[in-house]
């Protein structure tokens, strides 16, 4: 698949954001050096890091090794909680910047609300400011709910991303909802249910055999229908191939509906009021 057979969706603020992306938790540097080259050189065009993952590095030297354009690569990295204040957030960006060895960031996130220590409002305004300074195109949050929202929009404070844990065993619809209200794109981290056991659901792999696709295929085509950008890990070229294939079928109303009914409790989800770095 080519670079561009890959949809874009609009943020916001008019900028592309292709719809699907490529993770890299918990690769090391090395690890996403030899992945993430990989991928772009197949046609991924979203890469998705973090401060937290410890591997920017590695990303970096990937975007340069593969010989794809910089204009065509939509990356994205995330900052942890000290960095929650105005300054903190162009110090957080401009290490990022200069781990990856890049100019400029397409997307920035709050990694965790931390509601803990209340600074998570400072923190998207520290965004703006560098979305105004040209360092990033595009900003946004990650693991906030609802509640986390309510906050920001009192300050007139939109992001134009929540990226959160999403898949058909986690619906998340209070917070689907609201993001469709107000123009937020959803991205679902561990799209695939990161290892819990999703991909095997018997419902999810009847649907499968009557597309002929993967099961992780039917996940991530459910995301693309939602308008959600997932952003499955892997650094299998198999499985990397396969991942970006999911633009050219549909699934049926029947298939969506299956899909839909699957959403189960979790009381070993990382909850962001409690959970954050």
């Amino acid at each position: 698949m080519s670079a561009a057979s890959v949809p874009t969706i609009a943020l916001s603020n008019g900028v592309a954001m292709p719809a699907i992306g490529l993770g890299t938790w918990p690769m090391t540097d090395d690890e996403a050096t030899v992945a993430v080259d990989r991928a772009l050189r197949i046609g991924w065009r979203l890469i998705d890091t973090a401060e937290n993952y410890q591997n920017e590095v590695g990303v970096g030297r990937a975007i340069r090794a593969s010989g794809v354009d910089r204009s065509e690569i939509f990356v994205t990295s995330k900052f942890n909680r000290k960095w929650h204040s105005v300054a903190g957030v162009r110090e957080a960006c401009e290490a990022s910047l200069t781990r990856l060895g890049l100019d400029y960031l397409d997307l920035l996130l709050v990694h965790w609300p931390n509601p803990d220590q209340d600074r998570y409002v400072e923190a998207v305004e520290g965004l703006v400011a560098a979305q105004e300074a040209g360092l990033v195109r595009a900003i946004g949050v990650s693991n906030f709910k609802t509640t986390h929202l309510a906050r920001l929009f009192e300050r007139g404070l939109v992001p134009q991303v929540n990226q959160i844990q999403l898949d058909p065993w986690h619906r998340r619809d209070d917070i689907a909802a609201l993001a469709r209200t107000k123009g937020i794109v959803l991205e679902s981290w561990g799209p695939l249910g990161r290892g819990g056991g999703l991909l095997a659901d018997p419902v999810l792999a009847e649907i499968a055999a009557a597309h002929g696709r993967t099961p992780a295929q039917i996940v991530l085509r459910w995301h693309v229908e939602n308008g959600w950008i997932a952003l499955p890990k892997s650094s299998d070229p198999l499985r990397q191939a396969q991942n970006l294939a999911v633009f050219d079928f549909a699934l049926s109303v029947e298939d969506r509906a299956a899909l839909d009914g699957l959403d189960r409790p979790d009381p070993d989800m990382p909850d962001s009021d409690v959970f954050g770095h």
